[in-house]
C-alpha cells in the first residue's frame, strides 16, 4: 500500500535528488515497410513512424503533468535499417533523411535505428549501410546509429571491427567543425540487446511486438543520498542492501510510468531499464555513488569492485519491483555525461585501462570517451575488439562509444552541452595494432556458447 511517508519520499527523490524517467521510448516495426523501390520504401517508413508515434510526446507530457514525474526525453526506435537496405536499391542516406524528417514531425528527441548486426558477417545491405554512416549523421541532428559487431553466440566479427574503425574516425572528421558529435551518435556493440530504450544503441529488434513502449529510469542522485544517509560504518553487505530497496522504489515509478503510456497509446508496454544513467548535473553522477561508498576519487583500486556490487543491487532490486525488467539495466558510466566521471578524468585517476576493466562488471562499456584526434582507425577497431571480447566471453552487453577529438590532443576539452555534457581527451596507448586488425576474419565464439 502507498503511504503519506512514500508520497513525501518520492516528492523528495524528484525535488532534490534528480529522479526522473530518463526516457520513454517507442519502438516500432518497420518490417512491413520494406520495397524494392526506396522511394516507397520512404514514403511507408515516413507515414508508418508518425501514425504510430504522432501523440507519443503529448502523451509523455501528460503522464508528467499528471503524476508530477519528469520525463526527460521522448524518443523512437525502429528495425534496423540495412533490413530495408537489402531489397530497396540506393543511397542509404535517404532512410537517415527520412527518419530525421519523421523526428522532426513527431517532435522526439531522438530516432534510433540506423542500424546493422553483422556479428556473424555481412548480409546485403549492412555493408551499404555501415559505409554511409558518416554521412547520414553528418546531414541529420536526431538520427542515431548502431552496429553490432559480436555476441556470445557468434563470436566476433573482425572484418566489421575494422571497418568500424574506419566508420568512426570518418564521422568524427565529417562533424569536426560541431565537436565531432556524429561520433556521439554512434555505438558499437557486442551482445546489442533488442528492447533498449537509451540512446544512440536503440534499435527496435525483429523478435519485437510490433509496436511497443520501453522505459528507461535513472536515479543515481537518490542511490547517492541512501547511501550517505547510513551510517559510516555500515558493512559493504548493509549498503547493497540499501541500494536493492533503492532501486525497487526507482523501478516502480518506471512501471507506472511504462504501463500508463502503453494504455494511453494503445500499444503494449515493453520492458523497463533501470540502468542508472548520469547526467553532468552535480549530484546526478554514478562516480559518486562509487565514492560514498567508500573511494576517495573514482578511478583507483576498489573502483571495479564496488562499480560490481552496485551494478548487482541494482539489478536485484529492480527484478523484485517488476517481471519487465529489460534493456540494459545497471550502472552507465559514460566519461562526458558523469560529472565525477570527468572530474577523475582531469585529476588523472581514471584512465582508459580502469574503465575497460570496469566494463567486465557493468551494464554497457566505453561510453563517451574523447580521445586525441590523430588516433589511427586501427586503435579504434582494437579497443572495440578488447570491448567486444568482455562482453562474448562474459555473456553481456558491452558498447563502445569513441569520439576521436579531431584537432585536439590529450587534456584538451570536447564539449556537446546538454545530456551529452563534456569530457577531458583522454590519453591512449599508442603501441602499433595494425597487422593483428588486418587479419580479418572471425573471432570464434566461446565455449560457453554451447548450451544448447
Amino acid at each position: 500500500m502507498i503511504n503519506a511517508r512514500d508520497i513525501l519520499e518520492t516528492i523528495q527523490m524528484i525535488q532534490d535528488e534528480h529522479l526522473d524517467i530518463r526516457t520513454i521510448t517507442m519502438g516500432i516495426s518497420l518490417l512491413d515497410c520494406i520495397d524494392s523501390d526506396i522511394n516507397a520504401a520512404c514514403r511507408k517508413v515516413y507515414e508508418k513512424i508518425t501514425r504510430c508515434a504522432r501523440r507519443l510526446v503529448s502523451t509523455g507530457e501528460q503522464i508528467e503533468a499528471t503524476y508530477g514525474i519528469p520525463i526527460i526525453n521522448k524518443r523512437i526506435s525502429v528495425t534496423p535499417i540495412a533490413m530495408l537496405c537489402a531489397a530497396a536499391k540506393g543511397d542509404p542516406v535517404r532512410f537517415a533523411e527520412t527518419l530525421e524528417k519523421a523526428a522532426q514531425t513527431c517532435g522526439v528527441n531522438f530516432i534510433g535505428g540506423y542500424s546493422a548486426l553483422v556479428q556473424k558477417g555481412f548480409s546485403a545491405g549492412d555493408e551499404a549501410l555501415i559505409r554511409s554512416i558518416p554521412e547520414a549523421l553528418a546531414v541529420t541532428d536526431h538520427v542515431c546509429s548502431s552496429v553490432n559487431v559480436g555476441s556470445t553466440k557468434a563470436g566476433i566479427n573482425m572484418d566489421a571491427v575494422a571497418l568500424m574503425g574506419q566508420i568512426v574516425k570518418k564521422t568524427a572528421e565529417r562533424t569536426a567543425d560541431r565537436d565531432c558529435i556524429g561520433s556521439a551518435k554512434l555505438v558499437v556493440f557486442c551482445n546489442a540487446p533488442e528492447d533498449n530504450p537509451f540512446m544512440a544503441g536503440a534499435f527496435h529488434g525483429v523478435g519485437e511486438a510490433d509496436c511497443s513502449i520501453n522505459v528507461g529510469v535513472s536515479g543515481p542522485g537518490v542511490v547517492r543520498a541512501a547511501i550517505a544517509k547510513a551510517p559510516r560504518d555500515a558493512s559493504l553487505s548493509e549498503i547493497a542492501d540499501i541500494i536493492k530497496k533503492t532501486a525497487f522504489k526507482i523501478t516502480r515509478m518506471g512501471q507506472l510510468v511504462g504501463t500508463k503510456a502503453g494504455e494511453m497509446l494503445g500499444v503494449p508496454f515493453g520492458i523497463v531499464d533501470l540502468s542508472l544513467a548520469p547526467t553532468p548535473a552535480i549530484g546526478d553522477s554514478v562516480a559518486h555513488i562509487l565514492e560514498e561508498i567508500g573511494l576517495e576519487c573514482c578511478g583507483t583500486h576498489g573502483t571495479t569492485a564496488a562499480l560490481a556490487m552496485l551494478n548487482d543491487a541494482v539489478k536485484k532490486g529492480g527484478v523484485m519491483a517488476s517481471s519487465r525488467v529489460g534493456g540494459l539495466s545497471g550502472a552507465f558510466i559514460p566519461v562526458s555525461e558523469d560529472a565525477g566521471m570527468i572530474d577523475a578524468a582531469v585529476s588523472g585517476s581514471l584512465s582508459l585501462e580502469k574503465l575497460e576493466a570496469m566494463t567486465a562488471v557493468c551494464s554497457v562499456g566505453l561510453d563517451m570517451i574523447a580521445v586525441p584526434g590523430d588516433i589511427t582507425p586501427e586503435t579504434i577497431s582494437a579497443i572495440i575488439a578488447d570491448e567486444a571480447a568482455i562482453g562474448m566471453v562474459n555473456s553481456k552487453t558491452t558498447a563502445v562509444r569513441l569520439i576521436p577529438a579531431i584537432g585536439k590532443q590529450v587534456g584538451d576539452m570536447l564539449n556537446f552541452g546538454g545530456l551529452l555534457g563534456e569530457g577531458p581527451v583522454m590519453p591512449i596507448n599508442t603501441r602499433s595494432c595494425e597487422t593483428m586488425i588486418h587479419r580479418g576474419g572471425q573471432i570464434p565464439a566461446p565455449l560457453q556458447s554451447l548450451k544448447n
